[in-house]
């Protein structure tokens, strides 16, 4: 798993080949140079011989070469930094830019079951670990392994003795840092799946705070978020830990190496096979030998943590997509209205069946107002029409074309949607009116306002239509925001309409006025209503009485109440 996922980290890094190229050019250079520093130092040695021998003049020229190549070592390292950092972050720009991408295309089903908090912590936190890891990565890892590769070239240059001691006592640090890597892998997913967790908890307490507060059920909550709390961190305290040992196991074996350098040079010394200066090199190049190793331990166990987040970011982009349009679906689609289903059979729920052998036929400008108890099919059949699920068997056609056949964005133009559930977003009461269309004059958003009856409202905002709101509306009631979601569909009027308990949160006396609005609105369109109050559909041309799925009794309301069926009995329990 960890090596499909760094394949994929891997192939998004490699659109910037180029800043990477710059970047090992620029590794290998301050690696080389940093190398050469300590020979200049220990040349610099060997030119104190002893007391009152001293060549002066050569420790000033070996001095001012160290002062030049550390100087270009920091130019180096400054801009190799800088390539690192625009490298990581364009890529976890692509990243979070794939993955919001799929979440507009990602089909209801996986939406319903996946919990919001998880798809924010993936996107947000997720990625933001990925980019720690991964820049630390590209800061240390290559620069690590030069370093390592370039300090065992110039030792067994100098010596090639104790450069085996060297290389032979390395694999201790190479099977400590695997053993970790191993470990703190695991631990590092089992931490962000709590962490995941954990954000979907708290987001889905604060969106729904005024019921909780209102059935008293903070402690339980406080429960909840304690038993998800200690799991995070549960899952942190081990994968830190594991990783925590990572830095004193390589010091450890690092002091080891030193120890044998020191003690095997000392005898090279003795015996006149090495000059105090060498061994001076010899020394220093056996720290910065061992440094890269704490430094690549450190960044192994990173890179878990930074896999562990990655893996679930991919496993959100590739989520399978809902069902693409098909390419030959024309660019235009301007339907009249007329609306037949065949067949139709849905359920959210394979292993239970929900809508079946639905069949219906819609002439173009009908009233149809479904009705039914709750769990009867009504919302699912909006959703079948504006494609959020499709039909498992039979078909929608409007017009006489199946609506899978159709651009999903042409249908869902075509229909102007006003629900239940309003949402708003951070924006001036103007911005949500429009919501992104253009082409509309102040005049017509003043026009759509009065339509439904929200001019009056808005006037007494500090800012009237330039009044800007909170996400979800902040100090507006319900009935107001939901006067600005009629007002939307009142400003461009689609061919067909979907009212969806659109009057739900309205008083009385402003729902008769908007029912006036809506009827001049629907006059010569298609529409469905959907009501639970149904004093408000009389006047329908067709009324579906569903139940479990199924459309068990259908005409006007007269023609229904005269049957004395489900219908007139829903009818007279509301007005008994």
């Amino acid at each position: 798993m960890k090596k499909k996922t760094l394949k994929k980290v891997l192939r998004h890094a490699g659109k910037y080949r180029g800043l990477i190229l710059l970047s090992m050019i620029l590794a290998v250079l301050t690696a080389t140079l940093s190398l050469y520093v300590p020979i200049l130092a220990g040349n610099a040695v060997d030119c104190i011989v002893g007391k009152d021998n001293v060549d002066f003049e050569g420790v000033s020229f070996i001095l001012l070469k160290m002062l030049i190549v550390i100087g270009i070592v920091a130019a180096s390292q400054w801009i190799m930094n800088k390539a690192n950092n625009a490298i990581t972050f364009k890529v976890v720009r692509d990243v979070r830019a794939e993955a919001f991408d799929k979440l507009q295309i990602l089909p209801f089903e996986y939406l319903d079951k996946v919990k919001t908090g998880d798809i924010v912590s993936r996107i947000i936190a997720d990625v933001d670990l990925f980019a720690d890891g991964l820049l630390m990565g590209f800061t240390q890892l290559f620069t690590g392994i030069v370093t390592i590769v370039g300090t065992l070239v110039f030792m067994f240059y100098l010596n090639f003795r104790i450069a085996i001691v060297v290389v032979a006592l390395t694999p201790l640090s190479l099977l400590l840092a695997r053993f970790i890597a191993n470990k703190s892998f695991e631990l590092f997913k089992r931490q962000s799946e709590a962490r995941s967790e954990q954000t979907g908890f708290i987001d889905e307490m604060i969106g729904n705070l005024p019921v909780v507060k209102a059935f008293a059920h903070e402690d339980e909550n406080m429960e909840v978020f304690d038993d998800v709390n200690d799991k995070l961190f549960d899952a942190s305290v081990k994968a830190v830990f594991v990783s925590a040992i990572t830095n004193p196991g390589t010091r450890f074996i690092n002091n080891i190496v030193y120890a044998a350098v020191a003690l095997f040079g000392a005898f090279a010394c003795i015996t006149g096979r090495m000059t105090v200066g060498g061994l001076t090199i010899f020394l220093s190049y056996a720290t910065q030998y061992t440094k890269p190793f704490n430094e690549i331990s450190g960044v192994v166990t990173e890179l878990q943590n930074a896999l562990a987040c990655a893996e679930r970011v991919f496993a959100l982009i590739e989520e399978k997509p809902e069902i693409p349009d098909p390419s030959d679906a024309p660019k235009a689609f301007e339907p009249k209205g007329d609306i037949v289903i065949e067949d139709a059979a849905f359920s959210y729920d394979k292993n239970k069946s929900l809508i079946e052998d639905l069949d219906l036929d819609i002439k173009k400008g009908q009233r149809v107002a479904i009705v039914g108890p709750t769990g009867s099919g009504k919302t699912t059949l909006i959703n079948l029409l504006m494609r959020f699920y499709d039909v498992d068997k039979g078909k929608i056609c409007i017009d006489g074309t199946d609506i899978r056949d159709i651009k999903r964005a042409n249908l869902r133009n075509n229909f102007g949607m006003v629900l239940q559930e309003t949402w708003l977003r951070s924006g001036t009461i103007k911005e949500n009116i429009t919501l992104g269309r253009d082409g509309f004059t102040d005049e017509e958003i003043i026009e759509a306002a009065k339509a439904s009856h929200a001019h009056s409202f808005i006037k007494r905002l500090p800012d009237g239509y330039n009044t800007v709101i909170s996400e979800n509306g902040g100090n507006l009631s319900q009935g107001q925001k939901q006067l600005l979601c009629i007002t939307r569909v009142m400003l461009n009027i689609p061919p067909m309409l979907i009212l969806d308990e659109a009057t739900s949160s309205i008083d009385t006396n402003t729902e008769m006025r908007i029912q006036k609005a809506f009827n001049k609105m629907m006059s010569g369109r298609t529409s469905f209503i959907v009501a639970h109050r149904l004093s408000t559909i009389r006047e329908a041309d067709v009324i579906l009485v569903m139940k479990d799925g199924h459309i068990i009794e259908q005409g006007n309301h007269k023609e229904l109440l005269a049957k004395e069926g489900f219908y007139f009995e829903l009818y007279n329990s509301q007005f008994a």
